[in-house]
């Protein structure tokens, strides 16, 4: 997968960046070519060796196709193990939130904003919450060139009939 200078990509736990350069640097004796990353709305700033580039899980910004399959998801009130213990669910979403999908990323926003009303969320979930919904909403606006806060006021509409766990919605 190559990217050029001027593109969007998402980069796992750091949510959408732009490629502000492509540039060659000397790294333990060995010539490497480097992405550099800025991400979005952030002075954060980040180099990847292309070479790692499907290691480290760097993708493109999803398009139209997977945002509808991402609302349809978000929509959907499935079971969940409501049972387990905070912890336990808190490394299942860490590792989702980890893995750079969107899907699974959409996932972990969806459970949570569900469970939260049935049970109170720890404060690490609480947090995850927030980390999930800013992942979410940067890369659906920029995969629909919308603003932020429509789409967080969207996102904000599909949970805010609080319908429990278990109860499924049709579309």
């Amino acid at each position: 997968m190559m990217f050029k200078i001027g593109d969007r990509a998402v980069y796992p736990g750091q949510g959408v960046t732009e490629i502000t350069g492509i540039e060659s640097k000397q790294i333990s004796g060995n010539m490497e070519v480097l992405y550099m990353l800025r991400v979005l709305n952030t002075n954060r700033k980040i180099m990847i060796p292309v070479s790692k580039v499907n290691s480290v899980g760097l993708r493109k910004v999803i398009g139209n196709g997977e945002v509808e399959r991402i609302y349809r998801m978000l929509r959907e009130r499935t079971t969940q193990a409501v049972n387990q213990t905070w912890n336990r669910r808190y490394r299942s979403y860490v590792e989702k939130i980890n893995t750079g999908s969107i899907f699974d990323i959409a996932e972990v926003l969806r459970d949570l904003s569900l469970l939260k009303y049935s049970k109170p969320l720890s404060f690490g979930e609480r947090k995850m919450l927030d980390q999930a919904r800013a992942l979410l909403v940067k890369e659906l606006s920029v995969a629909r060139a919308a603003e932020e806060d429509d789409i967080a006021q969207e996102l904000e509409s599909i949970f805010a009939d609080g319908r429990p766990i278990g109860a499924y919605v049709s579309q």
